[in-house]
């Protein structure tokens, strides 16, 4: 078995669409997680997530078996755009706003954590991500859409307006006003404590 890892997102598309499964199982790894949290960012709950994550992925094959994919060497911003629609969607159906837990009661930011600390930093980093995250709830929606897509899932400015079907002045401008309004409320916290 070949390996896959240095393979550009194109030639894996290429590979797969000729019949070469393991191209896009190497594909759906590269970018599983970017996606998977992007999409548990927006409905907050895992198996919602998961299901949604799934969806993705049988429209981006689909979309790729039928060879509909336009391929500008842009995988993930186009993957990250489909999840991003599918979550809109989704809320358009039920029309509610899901909880901040994971379904297992895990914080989403332990979710995530990627390196080891120890316990006092984990409280803390606890402590202030829970104030964060609250704080974060309480910004519009196209404010907090833009702070998560460009702290937690890693998107440059040209990405996010292309997933958030906006200009990059725009998503440039709803971020300023988002970072603004958190700095505020941090202010405001703190004389309140």
């Amino acid at each position: 078995m070949r390996t896959l890892e240095h393979v550009s997102d194109t030639d894996l598309i290429r590979a797969f669409q000729d019949g070469d499964t393991s191209a896009f199982e190497a594909l759906i790894y590269r970018h599983k997680d970017k996606i998977f949290s992007s999409i548990l960012f927006f409905v907050k709950d895992n198996y919602l997530a998961e299901d949604l994550f799934q969806d993705v992925f049988i429209k981006v094959i689909d979309t790729l078996k039928n060879k509909r994919y336009t391929d500008e060497g842009k995988f993930l911003p186009w993957a990250l755009r489909i999840a991003h629609n599918l979550c809109v969607d989704h809320f358009r159906k039920v029309k509610r706003t899901p909880a901040i837990k994971t379904s297992d009661d895990k914080d989403i930011f332990d979710v995530i954590n990627v390196y080891e600390e120890g316990a006092d930093q984990k409280i803390m980093q606890g402590q202030s991500h829970a104030r964060v995250r609250s704080m974060l709830e309480l910004l519009p929606d196209e404010q907090r859409e833009i702070i998560v897509l460009r702290h937690y899932a890693n998107l440059s400015f040209k990405e996010i307006a292309q997933i958030t079907n906006c200009s990059i002045n725009t998503a440039l401008g709803r971020m300023r006003y988002g970072l603004i309004n958190l700095r505020k409320m941090m202010v405001e916290k703190q004389i309140a404590l």
